[in-house]
């Protein structure tokens, strides 16, 4: 498999890669700008400016749209994170010059009509009030604001729903203005592709774009916080965070390898405690998210009201755990899951153009597969105990708490347990 980059006069950037054998490619458009780049009267505007992208150009219409790809037998969609937006499809090999027509038309020529903004509108107002709706959805944003409290890395990337119901068309033409400039733009394919046919395409397409000067970006800072709402359900929903590593961080993978052996399987120390030796909860997991200049080690388990206080106290008890027992044995299998995991997603060309794109835009550069899974091979049990101990001397977290969850500890009763 072979890795292509081309880089325009104005900062444009082409990733692909061939994938022989294949039939099928995925190409699409990612924009380094998300959530975190939105001004506090903008929060919102990133996910609905997305939205906006298949309700017509001035060339098609929202039907159109859809229709030209889906003829061919395509599928085309997009998602806004904190810190990118991406526009992508997926085709078979004799159509990825027309996936590339519609996605770069629905980027760059967005119609904006108001008349579409409005159905637009109550679309995403409904979807503010499903998440709000779903204690395992809405926590997970409630953690991220107590994490980064009157941050733009703290807010919700659906926005609230007074932002919304305030956007017009020189809103969304505003934000395009400042962040959908060419030297923000990745266009990366995966597949059944060409190199020099997706240069030769964006050539003449973004090739005539005016770069601009990136506009500033907060740093993120993790604060730590505790949000508890009280509410009669059926279920404890606990959400941890403490601060964590971000990508360019040379702990990075300890992070990841950390997170997969608290609560990253069945044979995790989280699962077997929690759930298969004490009947604690259901699910448990531990995630390691991360950001450009940032990152959280997190653990999420829904419980009974009952039972939420010791599920706290369990998840610090263990986390300070990892400090002092990791063994051998662990790191070994959590590094054997992570590598399959990542080989086995890379078998898709969806997979493989979105980390083209994410590498890119991270790191500017695509690593190789063998040096990323050399990275996770020179992880080991002291250096995944000292982000442990890491993790346990920061002195920071932050919690969220949602449903019967009066009787849950305190942040900081949890975090002078972590410290002990």
């Amino acid at each position: 498999m072979t890795v292509n980059t081309t880089t325009l006069a104005n900062g444009f950037r082409i990733v692909t890669e061939h994938m022989p054998g294949l039939k099928s490619a995925s190409l699409g458009i990612w924009v380094m700008a998300g959530g975190r780049h939105e001004r506090i009267e903008e929060n919102g505007i990133a996910h609905f400016l997305e939205h906006m992208a298949f309700k017509g150009t001035a060339r098609r219409s929202s039907l159109e749209i859809a229709e030209t790809i889906e003829n061919v037998g395509g599928y085309i969609n997009a998602y806004t994170s904190r810190e990118m937006t991406a526009y992508y499809a997926r085709i078979l090999e004799e159509d990825v010059a027309l996936a590339f027509d519609v996605i770069s038309d629905i980027v760059l020529n967005p119609a904006f009509d108001p008349r579409e903004i409005e159905t637009e509108r109550g679309v995403i107002l409904s979807e503010i009030g499903q998440s709000l709706d779903t204690p395992d959805d809405v926590i997970f944003d409630w953690l991220q604001e107590a994490s980064y409290p009157e941050q733009p890395m703290g807010r919700t990337i659906l926005g609230p729903a007074e932002r919304v119901r305030a956007f017009q068309a020189e809103n969304f033409r505003a934000f395009t203005a400042r962040h959908y400039r060419p030297e923000r733009l990745i266009l990366s394919a995966a597949g059944a592709v060409d190199h020099d046919q997706i240069v030769k395409l964006a050539e003449a397409v973004f090739g005539g774009l005016t770069a601009g000067i990136a506009p500033d970006v907060t740093p993120a800072s993790f604060k730590g916080s505790e949000a508890r709402h009280v509410k009669s359900l059926e279920q404890a929903h606990f959400a941890l965070a403490l601060e964590g590593a971000g990508y360019r961080d040379p702990a990075f993978y300890d992070a990841q390898v950390l997170a997969m052996t608290l609560g990253g399987g069945m044979s995790s120390r989280l699962f077997q405690e929690a759930r298969e030796k004490r009947g604690l909860c259901y699910s448990i997991f531990a995630q390691a998210g991360a950001y450009a200049d940032t990152g959280t080690m997190m653990v999420y388990s829904g419980t009974s009201g009952e039972d939420v206080a010791g599920l706290a106290e369990l998840v610090v008890d263990e986390i300070r755990r990892a400090g002092d027992g990791l063994t051998p044995a662990e790191i070994d299998r959590a590094k054997t899951q992570m590598k399959a995991g990542m080989l086995m997603g890379l078998e898709s060309p969806s997979s493989r153009a979105e980390r083209l794109a994410r590498m890119l835009g991270i790191w500017g550069r695509v690593i190789p597969l063998d040096e990323t899974v050399a990275r996770i091979d020179a992880v080991n049990a002291d250096t995944t105990r000292a982000y442990a101990e890491r993790l346990r001397g920061s002195g920071q977290a932050a919690m969220a708490l949602y449903g019967p969850v009066a009787d849950a500890p305190a942040l900081d009763a949890l975090t002078t347990r972590l410290a002990a």
